[in-house]
């Protein structure tokens, strides 16, 4: 098996076979997000090649690999034709493969329509992770997103409607002070409306070498501390109307959520308040990222 650049992968995808269908980022242009800005340009693997990776996998692991994640960082954007030509491999190959799982921005997920969409959902896509960050339009353009909420949402849609599980990833403090309760109230709008599967708490944290990392040191960009992120985290939980699982299961949070809405909201809400009255003292502190 052959690997190129950096290798990222969901929390959730701890025990996943890893088959590198993409290398880098083709938008690359967040302006929070240091991930691929020194690694190799955007491309597309050749599909024999993957498939290869595949049979070489198989021979070592076999009937033992229950999950498949293909990196790099926007795998949905491959031709829908190959994709779905991976995905339907995949199926022949590990004979007791439960999951095949992608990353995806929004942006390119819309690319695909409905019809796409129901195509790679037929050839055994079962999730896709999105990095939703935000359904704030400000707050999308500030970070350099390059998608709206409108396209977010219905990209959302259609994934759910296709029958491919959503996990979306929302970014806790990506609005900073200013956008901070703007942030909260159109990404629970955002979500309200998609109701995805999962929805994965994250606390921005700068990282070093990006843009927002500068605007923070000269006093352009200011962060929330502990309690503004428990506030915030408190406004949008409170508006979620969804059947999604919620989950803060990621090093960068201040606390540790997690159960199925709305079953679990009350006790989540509990949880935020509690947490609220602790001194910021005792959260983990301020530190700027290298990965």
């Amino acid at each position: 098996m052959r690997y190129e650049g950096p290798i990222y992968r969901p929390p959730s995808e701890a025990d996943s076979l890893l088959i590198q269908a993409t290398v880098g980022c083709p938008h690359n242009k967040c302006t929070f997000c240091m991930i691929y800005k020194n690694g190799p340009r955007f491309r597309i693997r050749p599909v024999p090649d993957i498939m290869e990776d595949m049979d070489s996998a198989s021979k070592s692991y076999g009937s033992n690999v229950k999950t498949l994640f293909f990196p790099a960082g926007n795998t949905i954007a491959m031709k829908t034709d190959d994709l779905a030509a991976i995905c339907i491999y995949a199926r022949k190959v590990f004979p007791h493969l439960e999951r095949i799982t992608v990353y995806g921005s929004s942006q390119y997920i819309h690319k695909k329509g409905r019809d796409g969409l129901n195509q790679l959902a037929e050839a055994g896509l079962n999730r896709i992770h999105v990095g939703l960050e935000s359904g704030n339009d400000d707050v999308l353009r500030h970070v350099k997103k390059g998608v709206d909420a409108k396209r977010q949402i219905e990209a959302g849609q259609w994934v759910v409607a296709a029958g491919i599980e959503l996990s979306l990833y929302v970014v806790l403090g990506l609005g900073g002070q200013l956008l901070t309760d703007w942030h909260a109230d159109s990404t629970a709008n955002a979500l309200n409306q998609i109701n995805p599967d999962f929805i994965r708490l994250r606390t921005f944290v700068p990282k070093t070498n990006t843009p927002i990392l500068d605007e923070i040191e000269s006093g352009k960009f200011k962060m929330l501390g502990p309690h503004g992120i428990i506030k915030e985290t408190q406004r949008l939980v409170r508006q979620l109307k969804v059947t999604s699982y919620l989950a803060s299961d990621h090093y960068t949070n201040y606390i540790d959520l997690h159960g199925r809405l709305p079953e679990s909201q009350s006790k989540i809400l509990e949880q935020i308040k509690a947490a609220a009255q602790l001194p910021e003292s005792q959260f983990r502190p301020f530190f700027i990222g290298d990965q």
